[in-house]
């Protein structure tokens, strides 16, 4: 794929990018922390991705708003991932996960050069309604014993810890839960003052206060380290790789529906333009320097790119400056050092509530029956297996691909009889999976009807024919006519046009 030309931005464009860009770091360093908390990273590890990362995607960004980082969604998918192989946090996991986002970075970047980025849309919307709410129940979970402050249980996955921690007043801190409860109000309360208040920094800024004069004694941060970009290629166990690229598959894919699906929104609000394969490229670029300065997997985040968008942001650079805000802020990043961890688990928790979308799914249920059991399905399996959310995704893949053969393998025909005439009105495909449904029916219609003189096959319905269709209608045709019956082919789809005239006509067919 050809790298886009990088224009210089105009003086006023560039002052209006410059600002959605600060904007958007001002929410985007307390989330980072979070999100790699949520990730079971180091937090600095959330603010290395969102640096350099977001600079690099913009070269290649074809949407204007799109902000590149840290995400929930990628986070908890990253934890479920490497959990169940390394201790969270440890120097072992750490490596796995710079590994992981270096694998979702080359996914990313080859589908994005080989045009591939339709591939994105493997992910079914029914799947993704089932998996999407799912995620953001088990997210929420994960962070209620931080908004507690209690510690989770060693055994069992986020829906259990967050009822073992619920079931537990008696262990609660009651610091803690004034720290969650004027994190949550903060946010959500300053949204409802205005759309770009910074709700999420001022309640950072009011944690720190409050944690740095002796006034909270719970869980803190604790360690950020200050200073420049490391570089960390070294620390990625290569030989590790191999085993994380079909999670890295499904991250790469699944986390990139957040970044399309914003995209695509935007672009049609403005009535502007989007390129799948460029954003796959810019989000690929973005994860492999996360997993060269010591980042996490990142992919482009719906609340920070609306922020940008609300802010101003005018071109793809407003998310440089973003990453450029995070970088200038490094060399004082241990000012985050005691923040609350009920601060963090709170801003979590309310970012994710925009997901718990259930109403879709019960909907869903009076439009498509077979549609809906891949939703419910999948959203199940997220809930039950976690955190093998591989294998939840996994099943709703399958549960899609195996709903569409069906369909497939399904040829419904109207029959119609009337006055010697008898007319066949098939529905669906006709390929080498149903044709030989309608050439043994048409049998036992003739036995059925022995006073037909006259035949009429009616294709308007049909989706598509194949090389097998066509030639099943041509031995229906030759049987009905040795049997001295008239006939007629009317309504053959457009798209199959060319083949059936070449197959039914005996001069012309080339399986003469």
């Amino acid at each position: 794929m050809r790298v886009p030309r990088i224009a210089r931005p105009r003086g006023k464009t560039l002052v209006y990018d410059a600002v959605a860009g600060v904007s958007v770091a001002m929410v985007g360093i307390p989330q980072s922390l979070a999100y790699a908390e949520l990730a079971g990273m180091p937090p600095v590890a959330g603010l290395y991705a969102g640096a350099l990362p977001p600079v690099l995607a913009a070269i290649f960004a074809s949407s204007p708003y799109l902000q590149t980082g840290p995400v929930a969604i990628t986070a908890l998918l990253t934890f479920s991932t490497l959990s169940t192989v390394a201790t969270p946090a440890s120097p072992e996991y750490v490596g796995l996960g710079l590994a992981l986002a270096f694998v979702i970075g080359v996914v990313r970047v080859l589908l994005g050069v080989l045009r591939a980025g339709w591939l994105a849309y493997l992910m079914s919307q029914p799947m993704l309604l089932g998996f999407v709410p799912a995620a953001a129940v088990l997210i929420a979970a994960s962070q209620v014993p931080k908004a507690l402050g209690v510690n989770p249980p060693e055994e069992g996955n986020e829906i259990v810890a967050a009822v073992t921690s619920l079931a537990d007043p008696g262990a609660w801190s009651l610091a803690a839960l004034a720290v969650t409860a004027l994190t949550a109000l903060v946010i959500v309360g300053g949204r409802r003052l205005h759309t770009l208040f910074p709700g999420v920094l001022v309640a950072a800024a009011l944690g720190v206060a409050v944690s740095a004069a002796g006034l909270y004694p719970g869980a803190v941060v604790q360690s950020v380290p200050s200073g420049l970009l490391p570089f960390t290629l070294d620390d990625i166990p290569w030989d590790r790789v191999p085993s994380l690229i079909l999670p890295g598959v499904i991250i790469a894919l699944i986390g990139f529906t957040e970044a399309a699906s914003i995209a695509r929104r935007f672009a049609a609000e403005d009535g502007g333009r989007w390129n799948s394969n460029r954003e796959f490229v810019g989000q690929g670029v973005a994860n492999l320097a996360a997993a060269a300065v010591g980042g996490m997997p990142c992919g482009g985040s719906f609340s920070r790119s609306s922020v940008n968008r609300m802010s101003g942001a005018r071109t793809r650079w407003s998310g440089a400056f973003t990453g450029l805000t995070v970088l200038a802020f490094l060399p004082f990043a241990a000012v985050l050092e005691p923040l609350p961890l009920a601060v963090l688990g709170a801003i979590v928790i309310v970012a994710v509530t925009g997901l718990l979308k259930f109403r879709p799914l019960v909907r869903l249920w009076r439009v498509s029956r077979p549609q809906a059991m891949i939703a419910w399905a999948t959203f199940l399996a997220t809930l039950l297996l976690a955190p093998r959310l591989d294998l939840a995704v996994l099943l709703g893949v399958g549960l899609s691909l195996a709903v569409f053969l069906w369909r497939l393998l399904q040829l419904e025909v109207d029959v119609t009889a009337h006055d010697g005439e008898l007319t066949l009105a098939p529905r669906g495909v006709l390929w080498f999976g149903t044709a030989q449904r309608l050439d043994s029916l048409l049998h036992d219609l003739l036995a059925a009807h022995p006073d037909t003189v006259r035949l009429v096959l009616d294709l308007t319905r049909l989706g598509r024919i194949d090389t097998t269709g066509a030639l099943v209608l041509r031995s229906i045709l030759e049987q009905a006519r040795g049997s001295r019956l008239e006939t007629e082919v009317r309504g053959v789809p457009p798209q199959s046009q060319q083949l059936t005239d070449r197959v039914l006509t005996p001069r012309t067919s080339p399986l003469e």
